[in-house]
This record gives C-alpha cells, sequence and structure tokens, in this order.
C-alpha cells in the first residue's frame, strides 16, 4: 500500500492543487493530511473543502485548534495571532462546523499520525524534544512509525532501543530498518522552511517499507499576491520564496 502524507498547507491552494496532480501520477492508495490546512496563507476555506470533496482524512493542526478553542490564541506570536484573526474572517460557517470534527490523532495501518508530536500533541515542536527525551517520548506509543507535521521542516529520527539516529528524508527512497522506530516529520505543502520553495509531500510504501519526499513547484508569486490583496502580514508572502 502507498499513502501520501501531507501537512502544513496553510491556505495555500496553488500548492495544494499542484501537490494533488502530481499524487495522481504515484497512485497512492490513501492519502492523509496532518493537520494546519489554514492559517497564514489566502484561501483557508478552500483548502478545507477540497480536502473534504477529496475524501481526505485531516488532523487538528494548532491553527484549526486555535479557531475553536480561543483561549489557545495567546500561544501564538503577534503576526501569526493577526493572521488567524483574518483566516477566521475567511472561513465559511460550514467549515467552521467542520473543523470540531477533526481528530486529534490516527492510528492506521500500524502507524501513528499527529500533528506535532507523539503521542498526542497538536502545539509541541520535535525540535523541543532533545536527545536525552527521545527514549522516554517513543515508550509513551506502541507505534513503530509515527509521522507528524508542524515545523515545516523535513526530518526523521530513529531508535532501535540504544542509539538515536536522525536524517533528512529526500527524492529518492528511504529504506526503513525493521529494527528501529521512526518519527518522520513530512515537511509542508504551503510554507516549506527548509531552504526548498517548492510544496513538499511524502510518500509511505508500506510494501517496500521506504518514505520518499515528492517536491513540487507552484505557482508562488499568485499565492503571494493573494496573501498581500487580502492584508494578511507580508511576512506570509516573503517568506513562501
Amino acid at each position: 500500500m502507498k499513502i501520501a502524507l501531507l501537512s502544513d498547507i496553510h491556505g495555500n491552494l496553488e500548492a495544494l492543487r499542484r501537490v494533488l496532480e502530481d499524487a495522481a501520477t504515484q497512485a497512492p492508495d490513501r492519502m492523509i493530511c496532518l493537520g494546519d490546512a489554514i492559517g497564514y496563507g489566502p484561501e483557508p476555506d478552500q483548502v478545507v473543502r477540497v480536502l473534504t470533496r477529496k475524501g481526505i482524512p485531516t488532523l487538528l493542526g494548532n491553527h484549526e485548534l486555535a479557531t475553536i478553542r480561543p483561549e489557545i490564541r495567546d500561544w501564538f506570536n503577534p503576526s501569526a495571532r493577526r493572521s488567524l484573526e483574518r483566516t477566521l474572517e475567511l472561513l465559511s460557517p460550514q467549515v467552521l462546523e467542520l473543523l470540531h470534527t477533526w481528530p486529534q490523532v490516527l492510528e492506521r495501518d500500524n502507524a501513528l499520525f499527529v500533528h506535532g508530536c507523539p503521542p498526542d500533541s497538536i502545539t509541541r515542536y520535535l525540535f523541543e524534544v532533545s536527545d536525552e527525551d527521545f527514549p522516554h517520548l517513543f515508550e509513551t506509543y506502541p507505534h513503530r512509525l509515527c509521522f507528524v507535521g508542524h515545523t515545516h521542516v523535513l526530518r526523521w529520527i530513529s531508535w532501535d532501543g540504544t542509539d538515536l539516529e536522525r536524517g533528512v528524508p529526500g527524492p529518492q527512497p528511504l529504506k526503513l530498518l525493521p529494527e528501529r522506530r521512526y518519527i518522520v516529520n513530512v515537511g509542508s505543502v504551503g510554507q516549506p522552511r527548509d531552504g526548498d520553495n517548492r510544496a513538499k509531500y511524502v510518500l509511505w510504501d508500506t510494501e517496500s517499507d521506504t518514505i520518499q519526499v515528492r517536491c513540487v513547484p507552484y505557482d508562488i508569486a499568485a499565492t503571494a499576491e493573494k496573501i498581500l490583496a487580502l492584508g494578511f502580514p507580508r511576512i506570509n508572502a516573503d517568506r513562501l520564496w
């Protein structure tokens, strides 16, 4: 089985459309979105509607969480909070209601899926976990594989009970070793922060036991222009490049 893993679309419909077109050429058996479909970008309502129409299960990210729990908004920096306020103005009542139904975690195909950090954190960043804490973190859930988003940066971390290893998944399939457990950050569709401005998603092949990054170009200028026209902070447009 081949599973396409998306995360952090952030209202970037241009990037999502190109990713879905690319994914169609790979013929995945299913797709999963790890959250933050909204926030920062100009078309949050349309992005959620596309995910829903295509039947792509989507997790709660911190931006969705802040729409349904106002107290979470204090966790955001001022620019992100302004972006969230503008996003809320662009969301229809139907989509706002839909966000209340998104789960915090998924467990499928013997893997765990969560936005921020296992076992179930929406807001904790993977880079906040020290090397000393990772062995304990792996003990908090039983799955061999866990897929996360949130940082917008591709990474994998593995543990065999003794040694911790780190790496960056790339366009060549990475063979997962059966004796090791993995946490894989799948990067960002709509706002990568890894020095490569193409949209990113990950393909997990359960039969070959590999992960592979797909890097997809899209019309960045079109998205940036929409961001500025709708009154979002300029940084949201600038950092797409």
